[in-house]
């Protein structure tokens, strides 16, 4: 992955966050119309949130696998721009399926647009302070006096005040830089701040390959504050009239993760040859190897497998930090009737 094509995708992942704010009812269109190939079997399209990096691999080891095609999907994996690109994208009927962050989806459907959530796979989320370990930061309290960059507007910098409380903290005694999504890693590598707002497991090993330098990072998630992380979108027309078509979707995408989870040295590879701007598959591999964990298969019993209480404290969450106003009930937000635990 080059520095150009990095700061590509944060640019994007900006505007895509000010897409979705700006998302009306009348913007939403249908679900994509069904086609099918010369055997049978349905064409599906599954838009990434980002450009591929190693979270999914197991999605291409899937595909190398066979798991789409048993389960009669011809499936086409695209590159995103963002999360909120994605969920847009599938509820405009442009992508079957997405594969997406769940804060900006909730935001989406309370603005009206027409998808769910299938399951959320990385159920631990990723969000986290990232820094360098020579700045020797590590608590909460080790922050104070430091300069964080995040970017306004997106759920950590949102929920960053709460997360500050919640460490004894309070927001004078950090020194908060808003930086555009494509500018946090420089600042940090310039040395400009102290640390960024950020996926660890995408961003931590991409900082380590190109500055050289040990990378520490402090997940929300381990410090009181868990925001639901990256999973399955689908249109709520595609519910309404196939819901065979998405049930067979999750089962795959489920298979694809608990085999990638067994040889993930495989699913690495199998994305390596076929993602375009994949990063080097060393790269890769710590990136899932960082993923694999968030899908806390010890409490989930499967890859995707969520609760209702998982989505109504990440609601009640977004409500009372990140103006997520609306706030319905977790049925309004994810079908829970797609990912089940093998019995």
């Amino acid at each position: 992955m080059t520095q150009h094509h990095l700061l590509s995708r944060r640019s994007l992942a900006a505007l895509a966050a000010g897409l979705v704010a700006a998302t009306t009812l009348t913007a939403c269109g249908g679900a994509s119309k069904p086609q099918s190939t010369a055997d049978g079997k349905r064409k599906v399209t599954l838009t990434l949130n980002w450009s591929p990096y190693g979270e999914h691999a197991p999605l291409y080891y899937g595909l190398e696998k066979g798991y789409f095609a048993d389960e009669g999907i011809e499936l086409t994996i695209n590159t995103g721009t963002g999360s909120g690109n994605t969920i847009k994208a599938v509820g405009q009927g442009h992508t079957d399926f997405g594969w997406a962050d769940t804060s900006p989806l909730l935001h989406a459907i309370d603005s009206g647009m027409p998808v769910k959530s299938a399951g959320v796979f990385l159920q631990k989320g990723p969000a986290s302070l990232e820094f360098f370990a020579d700045r020797n930061i590590k608590t909460p309290q080790d922050l104070k006096g430091k300069k964080i960059a995040g970017t306004a507007g997106d759920a950590m910098w949102a929920t960053f005040p709460a997360w500050l409380e919640i460490n004894g903290l309070k927001p004078a005694d950090v020194q908060l830089v808003n930086v555009d999504a494509a500018g946090k890693i420089a600042a940090l590598n310039e040395g400009k701040v102290d640390a960024i707002m950020g996926f660890f497991h995408d961003q931590a090993p991409t900082i380590e390959a190109k500055s050289g330098k040990q990378v520490d990072v402090m997940l929300y998630a381990d410090t009181g504050l868990n925001l639901l992380g990256t999973g399955l979108v689908v249109n709520e027309k595609t519910i309404a009239s196939d819901k065979d078509l998405v049930q067979k979707m999750v089962r795959a995408v489920q298979k694809s993760w608990t085999e990638a989870v067994k040889d993930p040295d495989a699913a690495v590879k199998a994305m390596g040859g076929k993602a375009d701007m994949a990063p080097p598959e060393d790269v890769m591999r710590k990136q899932l190897d960082k993923a694999v964990p968030l899908l806390q298969l010890e409490k989930a019993g499967a890859a995707g497998v969520n609760t209702e209480q998982q989505w109504t404290d990440m609601i009640k969450l977004l409500k009372d930090t990140a103006g997520l106003k609306k706030a319905g009930p977790a049925a309004d937000y994810w079908d829970a009737s797609f990912a089940k635990a093998a019995h």
